[in-house]
C-alpha cells in the first residue's frame, strides 16, 4: 500500500490514506460493514478512542471515521477493505488472533510505528465491538486459515450394531429382509381406500411368513414365545406404522386376549384362524364415553339362561365402542368388553368374543359398524365405531379364564375380589404397551437416522471466505439431536431389558411389571414425539416434505401418546405403585423400622450432598455413572417422600384419597418420570456392563453420559433448589452437555447407521444419498 491509496472522505473530495490510519483499518471497516455499533455507541468509542493519547493527527482522523453524522459509503468501504488485502500476503500467521493483533501487523508491514497509546485504542474500540476477534480479523482476508473440523469418529459400526440389536438377531433380521423388498414398497397414503387394502396385503404376506402367531402354542402354529413375537413388532416399527398398528392388533390384541383370557376351549377353535389371519378381528374395549376408564364402562353382556346365550347391548351413543382397528372394513370378530350381568348381580368388566361380520363382509344383526374416518396419521389403518342392539352369543363365547358362568346362571372365579379379578384381567394384557414402547423406540431410531444422516451432509452458513459447514457442526443442532439419541439409545436397553423381564414374568412379580410397562411406554412414546420435532427441525424444508418421512413418522406416532393408555395416566399408576411400595416399607410402624429406614435414606443424602461432591466440576466426576445414578436416584427419593407427606397430610384433614391425589397429580406425574428415568439410566448403564463387544464400549459410555447428564440438566432448578449441586457445578454440568455434544457428534452417523436400518425401510432421499442439498 502507497500513502496516495484512493480513499474518499466527504463530499466527493480526494483523501489520501495516512499511514497513521492503517492499524485502525481493521476495526474501522468492521464497525460500519457489519454494523455493530449505535450512533451513541459510536460516539462514546470515539471519545474514548481519542483518550487514549494518540497523537493528534491520527485522533482527528479516529474523530472522522467514528463520526456518526457522516458513515462511509459502500464504495469506501471496500476500498478500506482492499487497502487491508493488499497487505495480506506479507502478513505473519499469527496476525488473525484479533482485529487489533491483525491492525498492529499491518502497521510492521508498512513499517508504520506504533507504540502503547495506538495499541489501547485498538483494544478499546475492538472491545466495544463485541465480536469474535479471532473470527473477525479472519474474515477480512480471503482464504484465512479456518480451525479445521474434527475427524469422523472411529467406530466399529459391526460391533456397535451386536452391541444393539439384542436378543433374535437372526429373527430381526430375516423380518427387515422381507419388509425391504420391493414386495413392501411404501404406497401413496393419500388414497386412503387403497392404503387400508394394500396394508391388509401386507399383513397377509407377514401371516404367511408364520410371523403373526409366535406368542401362541406350538399346537396353535406358535412358538410360544412372546419375546420373539414382540421383537418381530419392534422390527416391523421401521416399516410403515399403520401395517404395524393393524399386525398389533390382529396378532396382539384380538389373538392376544384370546389367548390370556380364554381357556384351550377357546385356543383350540380360534387361534390357529387368528395366526393366519383367516379370522381378522378387533379389540373393543374404548367407548367413547369413558376413554381409558376401562372400569366404568357401560356396554352391558346380560345372561339369558333360556337360551344359554349373552346379550351384548349398547344402552346409548356415549357407550359406543371408539377407535377400534380393523373394525371399519376388515374384522370379522371381536373381543367386546361389557359388564357382566347374571341375575340381576353385576360382576364387573369381562371378555366376550362377538362376530360383527358374516363370511361376506356384511354386518352382523344387531351391529352397526361405522367408519371413524380419516385421521391425523395411521390412515392404513381402518378404525371404526362399533354398536350392539341387543346382539345375541353363546356363552361359550365368554372368555372365562377369570370368570366363569355356568349353564344355570351361576357365577364363580378363582380371584374372589372384583377389584383384583378386574386388575387381573387388565395386566395379562400389558403385552400391548411393552410393544408400543418397542415400537416407539423403532421410530426415534428411524427419524435420527434420517435427520442425523442428513444434517452431517447439508452445509449451511461458515467462516467468511471459507466453505459452508454441515448443519450437523452447529452446537445448537447437536443439543436438539444427540441427547434425543442418547435417549433413545438408553431406551433401547431399557425395553429389551423389560422384555426379558415380560419373558419369565411370574405372578408375584406381576404388578411390578405391569408398572414397568405404563411407565416405560409413557417415557417411550412421549421421547418418540420430542425426538422426532426435534428431527423435523433440524432437516429444515426437507424435513416437512413427505418424501422425507419424517413428517410421517410424527403424525403416525402421535397417537401413541394416548393408545394402550393415556400417558398421564399410566403415569399415576407408576406413581400408585411406589405409593404403595412406601406405604409396606412403613406398614409395621415399629421404632427400629422406621429408625432404619430413615438413617438410611439421611445416610443417602449426607454422601450425595456434602460440600466437596456439591461443588465437583470435572469431567471425570460429571460423567461417573455412579454419580449420575445418585442424582436420578435422589430426585425420585425426594419426590417420593415429598409426595407421601402432602398425601398423608391432606388424608389426615378429611380429604377424601382420590381428591387429595387429584390435588397432587402434577406432583405424582413428575415422580413417575422420575422413576422411570432413573429405571432406564440403570438399565443403560447394566447394558453396557453386560455387553461383550469392547469396540462398542467408548460410544456408548459417551451416550450414556449424555444421557444422564441431560436429564439432570434438564431440571436444574429442582437440583439447585434441594441443594444437590451448587451454582459452580450447574454450569459445568451446562458445560459437560456441550462437550459431550461436541465428542459424540464425529460418532453420530456411524452410530445410527449401527441401527441396521435399511435403506428401502427409511425411503427418505436426504438419508439414502438421493438428495445431495
Amino acid at each position: 500500500m502507497t500513502p496516495d491509496t484512493d480513499i474518499r472522505r466527504g463530499g466527493g473530495a480526494r483523501w489520501v490514506l495516512p499511514p497513521a490510519l492503517l492499524p485502525f483499518a481493521p476495526v474501522l471497516y468492521v464497525a460500519w460493514a457489519d454494523g455493530a455499533l449505535s450512533a451513541d455507541e459510536l460516539s462514546a468509542v470515539r471519545t474514548q478512542a481519542l483518550a487514549s493519547g494518540v497523537d493528534p493527527e491520527t485522533a482527528a482522523l479516529l474523530s472522522t471515521w467514528l463520526d456518526p453524522a457522516s458513515p462511509p459509503t459502500p464504495v469506501e468501504l471496500g476500498r478500506l477493505l482492499e487497502a487491508i488485502r493488499a497487505c495480506a500476503g506479507a502478513l505473519p500467521e499469527d496476525a488473525c488472533g484479533s482485529l487489533a493483533t491483525m491492525g498492529l501487523a499491518l502497521a510492521a508491514v508498512r513499517d508504520i510505528p506504533t507504540g502503547r497509546p495506538e495499541r489501547r485504542a485498538l483494544e478499546t474500540i475492538e472491545d466495544a465491538l463485541g465480536v469474535a476477534g479471532a473470527e473477525a480479523a479472519r474474515s477480512l482476508l480471503p482464504g484465512a486459515a479456518v480451525p479445521p473440523a474434527p475427524p469422523p469418529g472411529a467406530v466399529d459400526g459391526g460391533a456397535l450394531t451386536r452391541a444393539l440389536t439384542g436378543e433374535h438377531a437372526e429373527l430381526r433380521a430375516r423380518v427387515l429382509r422381507l419388509l425391504a423388498s420391493s414386495l413392501f414398497a411404501y404406497v401413496d397414503p393419500h388414497d386412503h381406500a387403497a392404503y387400508r387394502e394394500r396394508v391388509l396385503v401386507w399383513l397377509r404376506m407377514l401371516a404367511a411368513e408364520g410371523l403373526g402367531g409366535l406368542g401362541y402354542p406350538r399346537e396353535f402354529g406358535g412358538e410360544h414365545d412372546a419375546t420373539r413375537a414382540i421383537a418381530v413388532f419392534e422390527t416391523i416399527a421401521h416399516h410403515d406404522l399403520s401395517l404395524l398398528v393393524k399386525f398389533g392388533v390382529q396378532f396382539g390384541l384380538f389373538g392376544g386376549s384370546i389367548l390370556q383370557l380364554g381357556t384351550r376351549a377357546h385356543h383350540a377353535r380360534y387361534l390357529a384362524d387368528v395366526a393366519t389371519l383367516a379370522l381378522p378381528g378387533c379389540f373393543a374395549m374404548t367407548e367413547i364415553g369413558h376413554g381409558s376408564n376401562v372400569r366404568d364402562i357401560e356396554t352391558t353382556a346380560t345372561y339369558d339362561p333360556d337360551t344359554d346365550e349373552f346379550v351384548i347391548h349398547t344402552p346409548h351413543a356415549a357407550a359406543l365402542k371408539d377407535w377400534i382397528g380393523n373394525a371399519a372394513l376388515h374384522g370379522r370378530m371381536a373381543t367386546v368388553f361389557a359388564q357382566l350381568i347374571v341375575r340381576g348381580e353385576h360382576h364387573g368388566v369381562h371378555a366376550f368374543l362377538v362376530p360383527i361380520r358374516d363370511a361376506r363382509g356384511a354386518p352382523a344383526p344387531g351391529v352397526t359398524i361405522a367408519d371413524c374416518g380419516a385421521k391425523e396419521g395411521l390412515n392404513g389403518v381402518d378404525n371404526g365405531r362399533l354398536g350392539f342392539a341387543q346382539v345375541r352369543v353363546p356363552r361359550g363365547q365368554l372368555l372365562d379364564r377369570f370368570g366363569r358362568v355356568s349353564a344355570d346362571g351361576s357365577y364363580t372365579s378363582p380371584i374372589g375380589s372384583p377389584t383384583r379379578r378386574f386388575f387381573t384381567m387388565l395386566g395379562t394384557l400389558i403385552a400391548g404397551r411393552i410393544s408400543i414402547a418397542t415400537a416407539a423406540v423403532s421410530a426415534a431410531r428411524s427419524g435420527l437416522t434420517i435427520a442425523i444422516r442428513y444434517t452431517a451432509r447439508r452445509r449451511q452458513f461458515g467462516p467468511e471466505g471459507a466453505p459452508e459447514v454441515p448443519v450437523l457442526d452447529y452446537l445448537v443442532v447437536q443439543r436438539a439431536l444427540l441427547p434425543a439419541l442418547a435417549g433413545t439409545v438408553a431406551l433401547g436397553f431399557a425395553t429389551r431389558a423389560l422384555v426379558r423381564r415380560f419373558g419369565v414374568r411370574s405372578e408375584d412379580r406381576a404388578q411390578e411389571l405391569e408398572a414397568l410397562a405404563a411407565g416405560l411406554k409413557a417415557l417411550a412414546s412421549r421421547h418418540a414425539v420430542d425426538t422426532l420435532q426435534a428431527c423435523r427441525e433440524a432437516c429444515g424444508g426437507q424435513g416437512y416434505l413427505e418424501a422425507n418421512r419424517i413428517s410421517i413418522l410424527r403424525a403416525d406416532t402421535d397417537v401413541f401418546t394416548t393408545f394402550e393408555g393415556a400417558n398421564d395416566v399410566l403415569l399415576q399408576l407408576v406413581a400408585k405403585g411406589l405409593l404403595t411400595e412406601y406405604r409396606e416399607q412403613f406398614g409395621e410402624l415399629r421404632l427400629w423400622n422406621v429408625l432404619r429406614h430413615v438413617g438410611a435414606r439421611a445416610a443417602t443424602a449426607i454422601a450425595e450432598r456434602n460440600p466437596i461432591a456439591t461443588r465437583r466440576t470435572d469431567a471425570d466426576h460429571l460423567r461417573d455413572p455412579d454419580f449420575l445414578a445418585a442424582a436420578l436416584r435422589f430426585r425420585e427419593t425426594r419426590l417420593l417422600d415429598s409426595l407421601a407427606r402432602r398425601l398423608r397430610a391432606r388424608i389426615g384433614d378429611g380429604e377424601d384419597s382420590f381428591a387429595a391425589l387429584v390435588a397432587c397429580q402434577d406432583h405424582a406425574v413428575a415422580l413417575a418420570k422420575a422413576s422411570m428415568e432413573r429405571v432406564v439410566f440403570d438399565a443403560f448403564a447394566d447394558g453396557i456392563d453386560a455387553c461383550t463387544e469392547a469396540d462398542a464400549l467408548e460410544p456408548l459410555r459417551a451416550l450414556r453420559s449424555l444421557y444422564g447428564l441431560w436429564l439432570i440438566e434438564r431440571d436444574l432448578g429442582w437440583y439447585l433448589e434441594k441443594s444437590f449441586v451448587e451454582p459452580v457445578k450447574a454450569e459445568a454440568i451446562r458445560t459437560e452437555v456441550n462437550h459431550l455434544c461436541r465428542e459424540i457428534r464425529p460418532m453420530a452417523t456411524a452410530i445410527v447407521d449401527a441401527f441396521g436400518i435399511p435403506d428401502a425401510l427409511l425411503a427418505a432421499p436426504i438419508a439414502t444419498g438421493e438428495n445431495r442439498s
